[in-house]
């Protein structure tokens, strides 16, 4: 059974607001559609290398997160170009960058 879906612009709210709680910086790149928009985030980790996670829906129903751009992590000139190519596909697409080298942050998972 499908879990009940916030809005994206309540969940991405959320995020921001989980994010600078625990000081690690966060910004949204590219704001998509407010109720229904897809989610890509670019997680920058250590040694300035980036790993994009996208959500999707698993065939339970429930919400999950994927490696984007044939998974792994990437460079920014890499990242930059996947994010261009994802948003072509995808208009209603936001685009959060969480500055994270610790790798304290995952999506959807608590932070003690």
């Amino acid at each position: 059974m499908a879990e009940p879906r916030l809005k994206t612009h309540i969940w991405v709210q959320a995020q921001v607001r989980l994010l600078d709680v625990h000081s690690i910086p966060v910004a949204v790149t590219k704001r998509g559609d407010p109720d229904a928009g897809a989610v890509l985030m670019r997680l920058l980790r250590p040694e300035r290398k980036c790993l994009l996670v996208r959500r999707h829906t698993r065939p339970d129903g429930s919400s999950g997160w994927m490696a984007a751009g044939g998974g792994g992590a990437m460079d920014d000139a890499a990242a930059d170009a996947q994010i261009a190519r994802e948003i072509w596909r995808d208009p209603d697409l936001w685009v959060i960058e969480v500055d994270d080298p610790k790798e304290r942050y995952w999506p959807d998972r608590s932070m003690g």
